[in-house]
């Protein structure tokens, strides 16, 4: 068993978070988590998604949220909810979007070829960056992006991607939680995220943004590209937690998030530690 520790510090005494907990995956099932400098005051559920959150209070000064890991058995994977679509401004595509992908896939030959095909045409439609404006921001659907170059993180190139894949009509899902570089010895400081496919019985892992990154060529199947380790803790986009009178809203809860002023929510600086396998 590993033990994934996530890092907060200079919290006031009495500081809420919320945090997800864990899910399962082909490699880790998070078992149990704990946490030092503070304590977890309530479970609140994403009914529609399978997936649970933390909602906590810190003690103050640091606090330590400790996901065990547990390789999973034979037969085990993500959770079936991780393909099932749902209508959400973040993974439903644009009319255009929908026509160019069913398209694609068709002139590709279809099946694991079809996947390939999108995989390439996501990959080809983004430059790697964080920048402030994401392309889908206020939109209703996943635009279709037909020419040219987006600047685009992980988040953005796989919101394209998933959106793409099932208006194809394949089984696609969006994954996130940490990656360890091996050259960093098991820290990262934020959260990453992936895609899913299942096709014919065949599971397959996508990770467009560390081919590009890493300068690795077309992107292949496959979870690590880049040495290192990785830790899935939730999947989909669009969840909803409800703890008394607080309804929290979000396209994702992939790291611990602090409560703000009107309604938002804030992430806060993390470090993430996972001992190497």
């Amino acid at each position: 068993m590993r033990q994934l520790a996530i890092e907060i510090v200079g919290l006031e005494p009495g500081t809420r978070l919320l945090a997800p907990s864990g899910m399962c995956s082909r490699q880790d099932a998070v078992t149990t988590t704990t946490v030092t400098g503070g304590q977890i005051a309530a479970v609140t559920f994403e009914t529609e998604l399978g997936l649970a959150a933390l909602w906590i209070e810190a003690a103050g000064g640091a606090l330590t949220l400790t996901h065990t890991l547990a390789p999973t058995a034979n037969g085990q994977g993500y959770p079936e909810a991780i393909y099932t679509a749902r209508a959400t401004p973040y993974t439903s595509a644009a009319d255009d979007l929908a026509e160019a992908s069913r398209t694609i896939a068709t002139h590709a030959g279809g099946g694991r070829t079809g996947i390939e095909a999108l995989v390439a045409e996501a990959e080809a439609r983004f430059t790697y960056d964080h920048p402030e404006v994401r392309f889908n921001d206020d939109s209703d659907a996943v635009p279709y992006l037909s020419c040219g170059t987006t600047p685009g993180s992980c988040v953005d190139i796989n919101t394209y991607l998933v959106a793409s894949l099932r208006a194809a009509g394949y089984e696609a899902g969006y994954v996130y939680g940490y990656f360890f570089p091996e050259e960093k010895g098991g820290i990262t400081h934020d959260m990453h995220c992936w895609v899913v496919t299942r096709h014919a019985g065949e599971v397959l892992d996508w990770d467009i943004a560390h081919h590009m990154k890493a300068g690795l060529g077309p992107t292949r199947a496959g979870l690590n590209p880049r040495p290192g380790w990785r830790v899935a803790l939730g999947h989909s986009m669009g969840h909803s937690y409800a703890m008394d009178d607080i309804v929290a809203r979000f396209k994702l809860l992939a790291e611990p998030m602090q409560p703000g002023p009107n309604g938002t929510w804030q992430k806060l600086p993390i470090v993430a530690r996972l001992p190497a396998s």
